[in-house]
């Protein structure tokens, strides 16, 4: 099977879940014995399937978190810029946590979203200092406009069938995904020996601004992977917690786009 976002992905294998099919072939899914199981011996049994509502709530809560810990982030950066750092090993500690634990915490996924606001607000502040410094102020407003722009934009495409996730658009998102991920690896290690002017591959003229392009594109294609993927686990009939991890999938290609989106208008600008 192949994989994409690995919490959505997750969520897809432990309701039984086959996203080798397509759309038209997963609207018509039958709950797995496993997930009926669990579904029929919870209490109140028979009213807690997952519906897209719940996806939609859970994914709200989690954003707000988020936002609130970007508030502190971006306000005690200046003073503490250690917090970054450690709120970045911290975000990556309960991301690895919520991706592989099988009964899905709620308080870990809105830990997750706090941390991550707080490390957002930290290097969103550290972009704007230096936007300003340049002489290009707004770019973290443009940034996060960009980013509910694309998720607007995507997922009218996904809704309209315009885009439509199939086995084989998965494997080649996949290898495109790896090979960027490779090639981001390899940008970290040369900024390190002050490539591109401590930015790696992303500083390096035009193939800085292509690189930085496709990074802003695979993670505006992973939403519409997303959503097919949430689609499929709805019609599963998978139980109401699920929706926890369905947010927090959601909440991981959020925070990875707005991050790509304000790098590459960081880059445009310096430019």
């Amino acid at each position: 099977m192949a994989r994409t976002n690995p919490a959505l992905s997750r969520a897809a294998a432990e309701n039984g879940v086959d996203l080798g099919q397509n759309r038209s072939g997963a609207t018509t899914a039958t709950p797995t014995a496993a997930v009926l199981d669990e579904m029929f011996n919870t209490p109140g049994a028979g009213t807690g399937r997952l519906t897209l509502d719940d996806v939609i709530v859970k994914t709200g809560i989690t954003f707000a978190f988020t936002v609130a810990g970007s508030v502190i982030g971006w306000n005690v950066t200046q003073s503490m810029p250690w917090l970054l750092w450690v709120a970045m090993l911290a975000g990556a500690g309960l991301g690895f946590a919520n991706i592989f634990i099988k009964k899905i915490n709620p308080v870990l996924v809105l830990a997750y979203g706090f941390v991550q606001g707080i490390f957002l607000g930290g290097i969103s502040y550290f972009y704007n200092e230096q936007a300003v410094a340049g002489n290009y102020p707004g770019i973290v407003q443009q940034a996060v406009i960009g980013t509910f722009v694309a998720f607007a934009v995507m997922l009218f495409l996904y809704k309209t069938g315009i885009i439509k996730v199939s086995a084989r658009s998965r494997k080649i998102f996949m290898i495109a995904l790896v090979s960027y991920a490779l090639i981001g690896f390899a940008s970290l290690i040369a900024a390190l020996f002050g490539v591109g002017s401590g930015w790696g591959f992303y500083g390096v003229g035009t193939f800085g601004l292509i690189f930085c392009a496709l990074g802003v594109g695979l993670a505006a294609y992973s939403l519409v992977n997303d959503f097919e993927i949430i689609s499929q686990v709805i019609n599963h009939g998978a139980p109401e917690r699920e929706s926890w991890r369905l947010a927090f999938g959601l909440m991981m290609t959020l925070i990875w786009l707005y991050m790509e989106i304000l790098r590459l208008l960081a880059i445009l600008n310096r430019r």
